[in-house]
């Protein structure tokens, strides 16, 4: 289960952009994030869930990164849930980041500006 914290955590890939510039928008709005660099820390299938409950969607294809080769290898065009979930876990070069999470909501935040909308119930934007 992903921990519950009055602060704020971004599932963070450090090589990425859209991540990078979510991490300085969390900055300039002085919000210090917990970081969980998600492909050292890979997310279990249960958070993986959670995560979904917290973005508000039922289908983890709304959270794959489809562009990805590991996708094309895997033949995963036509997987259902649970083979998505699974190869999330196994794979989690596969998950759309960054996500940002605050409470129980969460939001890709793609474009980082996204997270913006979580922001404002800290009321920090």
């Amino acid at each position: 289960m992903i921990a519950r914290t009055n602060g704020v955590t971004i599932f963070h890939n450090p090589r990425c952009s859209k991540s990078r510039g979510a991490c300085e928008l969390l900055g300039e709005h002085g919000v210090e994030a917990n970081v969980r660099e998600y492909l050292k820390q890979p997310p279990t299938r249960h958070e993986l869930e959670d995560l979904m409950r917290m973005l508000g969607i039922d289908d983890p294809r709304r959270m794959v990164r489809t562009g990805e080769d590991a996708y094309r290898e895997l033949g995963l065009a036509e997987a259902d849930r649970d083979e998505l979930l699974d190869a999330m876990v196994a794979h989690p070069i596969l998950i759309e980041r960054p996500i940002v999470i605050r409470g129980d909501r969460a939001v890709i935040a793609r474009p980082p500006e996204r997270l913006l909308d979580l922001l404002d119930l800290l009321g920090t934007a």
